[in-house]
């Protein structure tokens, strides 16, 4: 029977128990922690304790009275062949220069632009006006034809009556509709 109950262990797989799985979570959340609030506490003991962490001392929030794009001087001290303030104007006049020539190169793409529209609005003028005066020519033809035709209604009412008349008068003489006699030259 020992060898029953030793075989039935040793197939059951192995679970961890509850409190094994608790500390194992909360050592992950201890872990997770210190990963997300470690960084920032740093920083602030390190200003608290007064080491300077890094090469630029704090910044001055007074902006009104340094230049555009101007660094504090202890940082520019760091980089080669910059010197201090001359190198701050030299990088405002760089800066203003680079805008100037870009709203220079704006402005004449912007005329360009106008002169382009200028001369396709010109065209369309023309070619309306080329439209109009053909339409014009149309207007006037209709016109022509319109008076033509009734001249023509006139005539044909003119004709027709003439022709009552000319058969009315046939008619008294004799004249009847079937009885037509060809003339033949000969």
């Amino acid at each position: 029977m020992a060898g029953g109950s030793l075989s039935s262990s040793s197939s059951s797989s192995w679970a961890p128990s509850p409190a094994a799985v608790m500390a194992l979570v909360a050592l992950l959340g201890l872990g997770l922690a210190g990963y997300i609030v470690g960084p920032p506490l740093y920083w602030h003991v390190a200003e608290a304790l007064g080491r300077s962490t890094g090469a630029c001392p704090a910044c001055l929030c007074d902006c009104d009275a340094l230049p555009l794009l101007s660094l504090p001087e202890d940082c520019t001290k760091q980089f080669k062949g910059v010197s201090g303030r001359a190198s701050a104007e030299e990088t405002e006049k760089s800066f203003t220069e680079q805008l100037i020539e870009e709203l220079k190169q704006r402005e004449e793409e912007a005329t360009e632009a106008q002169q382009e529209a200028d001369v396709k609005l010109l065209e369309a003028k023309k070619l309306a006006s080329q439209y109009q005066k053909e339409a014009d020519k149309c207007s006037s033809g209709m016109n022509t034809c319109e008076e033509a035709r009734e001249k023509s209604a006139d005539s044909l009412l003119g004709q027709k009556k003439l022709t009552a008349l000319w058969e009315e008068r046939a008619r008294e003489l004799g004249w009847k509709p079937g009885n037509v006699k060809t003339h033949q030259n000969r």
